[in-house]
């Protein structure tokens, strides 16, 4: 291994395992506070608790890993090309595809590995987290009462509800009501009510000791006279204090280790679901072959029926109307038949329409989790070279702006594979092409940014696009048709220009222009200094505030265009009965008005920090036009940018000496 790959690979891995911890500790969090209600008042042991995040941390991985690879790429590639490591290193002849071809084995490495683990951990990890879940929700205390409705105490007849629980210990209870289950384990034989109640069992106890005060005991009788049933009797008897003993011994004795289920889909592996497929696949047509038959047999019913034999000569050809083979009394009997057995085949079709819908969704999954194992693995090499090659385009390192790519290129990704896998589910999409297609739909994608940062190129350029439009229309910029003859001087005289503009007969536009066209050149202002520029130091910082400017003025534009649309679209969908498509509409354009408010709050600081910097607060946005300029930030977009264009245009000029 060469010193540049070991560096690269080194930098990429430090980074990678970095975000791989924070997200993951993220996820945990999130996880925990999924299930809280499932873990809370259960009294669990901590081995139990640390036991059930461990079976949960596999099952984060294809959320985790996708996300870790797209947004560590960003940040060590854009880390590379905003420190001009790539720029050193196309010097001495270095590609980008040469700089990515280590990282691109360790890449492989690791999607190869990760099918392994989808196929082998992650099936285990969801076996255990299942069944664990399953055992931890037999664990109910009857001290963790809920208000306004029943509780049933799980082993025992009893069914508690209370309207309000009160003091230091939630102990007291107000209009108690108590069912308890009679013999059949169904009915309510027996109610008591009473005006208050207390729990009056210690926290450790087995016994829950219930006593009621003030109330009333109804017990259903059941007579042996069948008439005197119909009555509904009872019995009735009336209390000062009442004190019930429940046993919850045999409640709490839970063995957290049973597996009561272990062939769920989600449990197998690619060789358990390859046989379980064709298992369901046989089964399916077995279960067609029996209901066809049966249909078969439900249609031959009129062969018992024989016509009128005045009507139709023996091993003649009838070609009349069926009925007028028979006389009126099997007209009407074939009719009845007929009726009666189109509503019987009506409702088995009804039946095993949705027999077979469930069946069918039923084996889409297993389909669908076989083949997001294969997908996962391929995903991460994708993912890989979709943010390598962004990152190295954006030239920007940190978490700031490619947390944000990464955030919205995996929700796109991640939506994308729900919508696809929830319409196979249903049997809309086809089940294998849904396992791959947020994948396929991110492999163009790839292709098309290692392709433009291969060539040096911007994601987008619309020159492409505006240039020719000019030229149909004969449209010129004053600055195209003022400023081109710059294109034709060499950096010495360009920056003898800037000095000795009055001298060459230039005005300061020109100047101006002379420092864009050697910036263009790729120099920066720092590099210009070096050689001979003159310019005061403090046109650095105000060329950085203008740089992050116009960095969270574009994203700003971005995300409010991104959740704009998504919210009409929401509730196109809603009205065109698509709730999940609205749903995740909505989530995602409340994820990008959310990011819009960060981009807007720091493009509002980068403006007043700007006009504090070069001394002219007076000339500074007053904080009402940030207030109205931000639920229309199309406008205020091209106010906000023209008017720092202009400002920095003329710091620019009053900085140069």
């Amino acid at each position: 291994m060469k010193i540049l790959d070991r560096y690269i690979l080194t930098s990429y891995l430090k980074t990678f395992f970095s975000v791989f911890i924070i997200l993951m500790l993220i996820f945990v969090l999130q996880t925990i506070w999924l299930y809280i209600r499932e873990l809370s008042g259960k009294d669990l042991d901590i081995a139990v608790i640390f036991k059930f995040i461990f079976y949960f941390l596999p099952k984060l991985i294809p959320l985790v890993l996708p996300l870790t690879i797209l947004l560590a790429s960003i940040m060590v590639f854009g880390s590379f090309a905003e420190n001009y490591e790539f720029a050193a290193m196309k010097s001495t002849g270095i590609s980008l595809q040469r700089a990515m071809t280590g990282l691109s084995v360790f890449i492989v490495i690791l999607g190869i590995t990760t099918f392994f683990f989808s196929n082998n951990v992650i099936p285990w990890a969801e076996l255990n987290s299942y069944n664990l879940r399953r055992n931890i929700a037999k664990l109910k205390p009857a001290m963790l009462l809920a208000e306004g409705q029943f509780n049933e105490v799980e082993g025992t007849p009893y069914n508690i509800k209370f309207i309000k629980k009160y003091g230091d210990r939630d102990q007291y209870l107000e209009d108690v009501t108590i069912h308890l289950k009679g013999n059949d384990g169904r009915t309510n034989a027996t109610t008591i009510k009473s005006k208050t109640g207390e729990l009056a069992s210690d926290k450790d106890s087995n016994v829950l000791k219930l006593i009621l005060k003030d109330g009333n005991y109804y017990s259903d009788v059941t007579p042996s006279n069948i008439e005197a049933r119909q009555k509904k009797p009872f019995a009735k008897s009336a209390f000062d204090v009442y004190t019930i003993n429940i046993d919850l011994s045999t409640m709490n004795n839970v063995d957290f280790d049973e597996q009561s289920q272990t062939d769920k889909y989600n449990m197998l592996n690619v060789s358990d679901l390859d046989t379980t497929i064709d298992s369901l696949l046989i089964k399916q047509e077995s279960d067609h072959e029996v209901f066809a038959n049966s249909m078969s047999i439900r249609s031959n019913v009129l062969r018992s029926l024989t016509p009128n034999k005045t009507t139709v000569v023996k091993d003649s050809v009838y070609l009349g109307p069926l009925l007028d083979a028979f006389d009126m009394q099997k007209k009407l009997e074939i009719t009845d038949v007929t009726l009666r057995g189109i509503t019987s085949v009506k409702q088995v079709i009804t039946t095993r329409e949705i027999t077979y819908k469930g069946s069918k969704e039923w084996l889409n999954k297993h389909i669908i989790s076989l083949h997001e194992k294969f997908a996962l693995g391929v995903a991460c090499i994708i993912l890989f070279f979709v943010g390598a090659p962004l990152g190295a385009l954006i030239r920007k390192g940190g978490i700031g702006l490619p947390m944000v790519i990464a955030i919205v290129l995996f929700l796109t990704y991640h939506f994308i594979g729900i919508f696809a896998t929830n319409s196979a589910k249903n049997g809309d999409f086809n089940p294998i092409l849904a396992s791959w297609f947020s994948t396929l739909i991110m492999l163009p994608l790839g292709i098309f940014l290692t392709k433009r940062a291969t060539e040096d190129k911007g994601i987008f350029e619309f020159d492409n696009i505006i240039e020719p439009l000019k030229k149909a229309l004969n449209i010129k910029s004053n600055d195209e048709h003022n400023f081109a003859f710059l294109n034709s001087y060499k950096n010495d005289e360009l920056i003898n220009l800037i000095h000795n503009y009055e001298t060459l007969g230039h005005t300061e536009d020109v100047r101006y222009e002379a420092l864009k066209v050697l910036n263009s050149r790729e120099f920066t202002t720092q590099e210009l200094i070096e050689k001979g520029l003159k310019i005061k130091t403090q046109y650095l910082k105000s060329e950085k505030i203008n740089t992050d400017f116009k960095d969270h003025s574009q994203f700003s534009i971005v995300l409010y265009s991104v959740g704009a649309i998504l919210l009409i679209l929401h509730f196109v969908f809603k009205n065109n009965k698509l709730p999940s498509l609205a749903e995740s509409g909505l989530q995602i354009s409340i994820v990008s008005f959310v990011l819009y408010i960060i981009y807007y709050i720091k493009l509002a600081v980068n403006i007043t920090s700007f006009y504090k910097h070069i001394n002219k607060k007076e000339r500074a946005p007053k904080i009402i036009i940030f207030i109205l300029g931000f639920p229309l930030y199309f406008v205020t977009h091209i106010f906000f940018k023209s008017k720092m264009k202009n400002a920095i245009k003329q710091n620019c000029l009053d900085s140069l000496k």
